[in-house]
């Protein structure tokens, strides 16, 4: 696994300044034991201005056809819109959590076929965000109306306040998304997904909650746990988006980029509504 989500794994990761999908220039440095680069495969890289510094990405220089922060910025909103309006649309209709499971299976599938595809397909983003709207539009008013009255909405707004707090702290460099955070990151969200396969497990055989991940004191510490590992994906996916703007990725990656986006904040928002319920549940 390369990146924070199954869209941006073909995006090689440096050891110089992060990921190396887009970072085929790296200039060789007296006692660097990395100065030939294996992960340097951008087909998208510009040369690199004699005399710029290392380790920083150079702008790629204008030009038509290529993704633009406006593109990254409409594409999501594009994404998360269409999210919203279809969960807007299974919580007013009281759709069955049969039906939401159903929705939940087909934008798997569909993001699954969008992660391994070459290309971005706007019809197969669109169509997983719709369906994915209506899984969340479905659980949430479940949640929402028998577990824990208003844990949507708060859900809602600790999502934009994560948000916002990781753009601000990326922006000001307090946190670096370096060759190591990624391996950490990495690292635990596999044992994070493991265990919670384990507990899955241990609750369709043995009954109850499993090992007892998503209920009580342990459940909120695994749950505070999902939305720091969410946060850090939030970080590595701005990276992806920086890299691919500043070497004139193709103006299609930043479909690529809206589809990240809207995974990460669909696995944040997830991982707090279930806080939340187990947060109101034990009140």
């Amino acid at each position: 696994m390369r990146s924070s989500n199954p869209v941006f794994s073909r995006r090689g990761f440096s050891r110089d300044n992060g990921y190396a999908g887009f970072n085929a220039t790296q200039q060789p440095q007296a006692g660097n034991p990395y100065a030939a680069n294996p992960y340097a495969t951008n087909p998208y890289a510009q040369p690199q201005t004699a005399g710029a510094p290392q380790g920083v990405p150079p702008m790629a220089p204008p030009a038509a056809g290529r993704m633009t922060m406006d593109d990254v910025v409409t594409r999501t909103a594009m994404t998360l819109g269409l999210v919203v309006v279809m969960a807007a649309v299974a919580w007013f209709t009281d759709m069955s959590l049969g039906l939401a499971l159903g929705a939940m299976l087909v934008a798997f599938v569909l993001g699954l076929v969008q992660s391994f595809k070459r290309t971005a397909s706007p019809a197969l983003i669109l169509g997983y965000a719709a369906f994915e709207g209506l899984f969340l539009g479905a659980l949430s008013n479940y949640v929402d109306s028998r577990i824990a009255g208003g844990a949507a909405m708060q859900a809602v707004m600790g999502t934009m306040a994560v948000f916002a707090g990781v753009l601000i702290m990326y922006k000001a460099r307090i946190i670096r998304v370096t060759r190591r955070f990624y391996r950490y990151v990495m690292a635990a969200a596999i044992g994070f997904l493991l265990l919670t396969a384990v507990n899955l497990l241990f609750a369709v055989f043995a009954g109850g909650d499993g090992l007892g991940f998503r209920s009580g004191g342990l459940g909120i510490l695994f749950g505070i746990i999902g939305v720091v590992l969410g946060a850090a994906f939030l970080a590595m996916d701005f990276k992806q988006v920086e890299d691919g703007i500043a070497y004139g990725a193709p103006r299609e990656e930043s479909w690529l980029a809206a589809f990240g986006l809207t995974m990460t904040l669909v696995w944040i928002y997830l991982e707090l509504l279930r806080l939340v319920s187990i947060l109101q549940s034990n009140d």
